[in-house]
């Protein structure tokens, strides 16, 4: 009995040692295999090892800067952060260090005054069942300032995710040129509409990468390889815009369209020597920030319509041109028949006989049908419509240009043409044409993109320049223009007599355009026309060339159309003219440009009333904000070229505080606005006369800012009597 157990017991044992004998053979054949071929399931062995120890970090690249022709920020990348809270407790592998929200409510308490939030709304977000959440609207694009105070409370759980954030400095302005980019799905910034769409290829940046052999932490194995591909950061891209001049449009245009709200509103600024675009707006507008749009089309180059009779300028030139066209000769006004057709003055009854060069003060129909029909010839004048591009596209270096249509199909068509009925033309249409009015007969391509700079190299990979498209008329030919469409604004008889500036000769031609009605014909009714204004000043030699059309405008009853389109014309145009240090009464003397923008220091890290001080000697304007020793952050930042004389915001280390704004403009106002996180709300145009928030007051990130603004003279006098207030109360005061 014991021998059979003793038998059984060696049995046993000798199976077990047959069977790990033979399992230990397999996997020595294994190892052999694997350290013969190197390879496992056909994949090399030694690949899989190092994509195991391969650590791999981005290096984010930055899109193109937009700057106007001065140098100021227009469009940016701005590096921003997103608030995120880990709530899985499984993220946490030592209790001591935990890596998860622990205390929802210690958390909520402490972290949601810094993002503006209500303590309740975020507990109950760092209560719901998720691995991870976010904070919305306050969570998201906040400064790296607001980083570091966040970080500072070490609050478990709460991390970041670092990004870049699209910033338009100015909001509304400039806006269908510039147009906006935005985050596609892969997380990549394209450009939708504008300079942004436009130079899309030329902005966009690629991220490059750093590769290394790294540890299970993931930082670096010492004497491991590294390999860095260096990121491709956008081009910067300078435009023809000035800044001064778009503000001066912007702020007159706004102001129109609180008063008369009108359903559109058209305007260009350009120099007619060379085709740049100075200026360009249009009305309805939108803040690229939030992208507010209702029109997503740039009406100044995609809006073709009637002109009206601003398109006697080329009718005229074109009879100056041919040689028959003499302003005193006599012509019955009122009517003139075409066929069965009869062409009307505005007046319907004329203004008895007259001469040709009244009949063009008074914007006398009639006077451009007999141009046309009698003097020129309808072929002959069809030849100066081609002449002036109004048969093809300007080529503008912007999105969606559309291009009018010449209708010239039957005998009405062609004379209604001469005086800008039934022809369909573009603003900037108009504006190409009117530089040869203006150049003495070179026609220039307008364009609004100066260079483009690689921001690494320095290179220009794009330049444009002055282009002349055609010489329609001779020189003198377009001087005779000019004198005859100045009689237009200092004539008795003259429609452009509004037009007139204090100091500067004007050169123009209004226009009173109808408009098609959907269910035929024109729309009737003392408001339902675009008017408009097509001049240039000084008379004989403009330095500056505009247009402006205001379509359906709200006007009182002793009104015309010419109010609001004068409005925004004479002062821009005047604005423009002493910016641009142009001599009135006419003289040809040009003065040196405004000092050109210097590249600003750093002040970050520096005592801020040392900063300050320094700014001032400089011939800025620092305005401090906070009650800490030591700039903390700047804007306009260090490096960028700012003009003398514009104000500099410093934020201290300290609480931050809000300053006396009034007096600001809407640009300085959004740079408080911005460098303190606020949310800024605005009411009118011009300048700031008054805020929500009392000046030294604290601020925290995602307070709103409320500021009204008003004209510069509705400023001016406000502060003038408060001053004469303070003085008067000095006086009341007892003296000893």
């Amino acid at each position: 009995m014991e021998a059979r157990k003793h038998r059984n017991t060696h049995q046993g044992a000798f199976i077990l040692f047959c069977l790990f004998g033979f399992l230990f053979s397999l996997l020595f054949a294994r190892f052999v295999q694997l350290e013969w071929t190197g390879k496992a399931d056909g994949q090399t062995l030694a690949v899989i090892a190092e994509r195991q120890h391969q650590q791999t970090r981005t290096i984010k690249a930055k899109r193109g800067t937009i700057f106007d022709r001065n140098g100021a920020i227009l469009a940016e990348d701005v590096p921003s952060y997103t608030v995120v809270a880990v709530l899985d407790p499984k993220m946490t592998t030592d209790p001591d260090h935990p890596h998860h929200v622990v205390d929802p409510k210690k958390t909520a308490e402490q972290l949601a005054p810094l993002l503006g939030m209500d303590v309740e709304a975020m507990e109950r977000i760092l209560t719901k069942k998720a691995k991870q959440v976010e904070f919305g609207a306050y969570g998201r694009n906040i400064s790296f300032e607001l980083k570091r105070k966040i970080e500072a409370l070490h609050l478990p759980g709460i991390a970041f995710i670092r990004d870049t954030s699209r910033f338009y400095p100015n909001g509304m302005f400039a806006s269908h040129v510039i147009g906006y980019a935005q985050k596609n799905a892969a997380n990549e910034t394209v450009g939708k509409m504008g300079v942004e769409k436009e130079l899309d290829r030329y902005l966009r940046e690629e991220d490059g990468y750093v590769s290394f052999a790294g540890d299970i932490n993931g930082f670096r194995l010492p004497g491991g390889k590294e390999r860095i591909v260096k990121p491709d950061n956008g081009a910067n891209v300078y435009l023809t815009i000035d800044g001064k001049i778009q503000s001066f449009l912007e702020d007159a245009m706004n102001s129109v369209e609180k008063q008369y709200k009108p359903k559109k509103m058209i305007a260009i600024v350009a120099d007619p020597k060379t085709g740049k675009i100075l200026a360009m707006a249009t009305r309805p507008s939108f803040d690229p920030n939030k992208r507010d749009i209702t029109n997503f089309l740039n009406d100044a180059i995609s809006y073709p319509y009637e002109p009206g009779s601003t398109m006697k300028v080329f009718t005229l030139a074109a009879a100056i041109n041919e040689g028959v066209y003499n302003g005193n000769e006599t012509y019955r006004s009122g009517s003139y028949k075409v066929g069965p057709n009869t062409i009307r003055d505005h007046n319907d009854v004329g203004w008895g006989t007259i001469t040709f060069n009244e009949g063009v003060q008074r914007s006398s129909n009639v006077a451009f049908s007999i141009l046309v029909k009698e003097k020129l010839g309808e072929d002959r004048f069809l030849q100066y419509l081609h002449r002036f591009h109004f048969d093809r596209k300007t080529g503008i270096d912007l999105p969606n240009e559309a291009v009018g249509q010449i209708r010239y199909r039957y005998p009405i068509e062609r004379i209604t043409t001469g005086f800008g009925q039934g022809t369909s033309v573009t603003p900037i249409q108009q504006i190409q044409a009117a530089t040869a009015i203006a150049n003495d007969g070179k026609m220039m391509k307008p364009y609004v993109i100066e260079k483009v700079v690689d921001p690494d190299s320095g290179k220009v990979v794009l330049d444009h320049g002055p282009t002349v498209v055609g010489e329609p008329i001779t020189a003198e030919t377009a001087r005779k223009v000019r004198a005859i469409l100045e009689t237009v604004v200092t004539s008795e008889h003259g429609t452009g007599r509004p037009y007139q500036i204090n100091g500067y000769r004007v050169a123009g031609k209004t226009g009173t355009a109808q408009i098609p009605s959907a269910s035929g014909g024109y729309l009737t009714g003392r408001e339902n026309y675009i008017f408009s204004f097509l001049g240039m000043a000084p008379t004989d030699d403009p330095k500056l060339l505009m247009y402006v059309a205001v379509q359906q405008p709200h006007l009182d009853v002793t009104e015309t159309g010419a109010a609001p389109v004068s409005q925004i014309f004479t002062t821009v145009m005047k604005s423009s003219l002493q910016y641009l240090h142009i001599e009135p009464n006419g003289e040809k003397r040009m003065k040196a440009k405004t000092a050109q923008p210097q590249a600003l220091d750093s002040w970050i890290g520096q005592p801020a009333a040392s900063a300050a001080e320094q700014l001032k000697e400089k011939g800025y304007v620092p305005v401090v904000i906070g009650r800490g020793k030591y700039v903390e952050q700047q804007l306009p930042q260090g490096g960028d070229h700012v003009l003398l004389g514009e104000r500099v915001v410093l934020k201290t280390d300290g609480a931050a505080t809000m300053p006396d704004l009034r007096g600001f403009s809407l640009r300085d106002a959004m740079k408080v606005a911005h460098i303190l996180g606020l949310r800024p709300s605005t009411k009118g145009t011009g300048y700031v006369v008054s805020q929500n928030i009392r000046p030294g007051a604290e601020v925290r990130k995602g307070d709103y800012l409320i500021v009204e603004l008003a004209p510069p003279r509705q400023w001016e006098k406000e502060a003038a009597e408060k001053e004469k207030e303070a003085a008067l109360r000095k006086e009341a005061e007892p003296h000893e």
